[in-house]
C-alpha cells in the first residue's frame, strides 16, 4: 500500500489486513485497503485467503472480457465502502491460469467469497455494488 502522506509503498502481511498499520518511513497510520488488490500468483492467493482475518471477495476477470470491465467500478465501490471489514481482490484468469483451473472458474466475471480459508459462496456475471454487497453478506452469515 502507498502511504497517503509520503507515498512510500508499504507491505502489509496478509494476517494483518484490517488491523492498524503504520508507514515504515514516516510512521503515519495507514488506512485499511479501500481498493481492490491485485493477486498475481496462486501462492499469493493461497496465502491471502488462508491468513486473512477478514472475509475475502475475489473478482475473477480478464482484460478482454466486456462484462468484467463493466463490473470493475462496482467492485471498486464495494472495496471503498468496506475497507477494513472486507478484503477485495482481483485475479486475472489469463495471468493466473493455474489458480483458475484449480478452482474451476468456467466463466468470467466470477465472484467468490472466502472466509476462514474456505470458499463460502460463488456467483457468475456482472452485478451492481449493492447486489455484490448482499451476496457477500449472505455468504458470511
Amino acid at each position: 500500500m502507498a502511504c497517503p502522506s509520503c507515498g512510500k509503498k508499504n507491505r502489509i502481511a496478509f494476517d494483518r489486513i484490517g488491523r492498524a498499520a503504520r508507514c515504515a518511513q514516516c510512521h503515519v497510520d495507514l488506512p485499511a485497503p479501500a481498493m481492490p488488490l491485485e493477486v498475481s500468483s496462486s501462492g499469493q492467493f493461497d496465502a491471502l485467503v488462508g491468513q486473512s482475518p477478514l472475509p475475502v471477495l475475489v473478482d475473477f476477470w480478464a482484460a478482454w472480457c466486456g462484462p468484467c470491465r463493466m463490473v470493475a467500478p462496482q467492485i471498486a465501490e464495494v472495496a471503498r465502502r468496506h475497507g477494513g471489514t472486507l478484503v477485495v481482490v482481483k485475479v486475472d484468469t489469463d495471468a493466473v491460469q493455474d489458480l483458475a483451473a484449480r478452482l474451476g472458474i468456467k466463466s468470467i466475471p466470477t465472484l467468490a467469497v472466502f472466509a476462514h480459508g474456505r470458499e463460502a459462496a460463488r456467483t457468475a456475471g456482472a452485478m451492481m455494488a449493492d447486489n455484490i454487497e448482499a451476496f457477500v453478506q449472505q455468504a458470511t452469515r
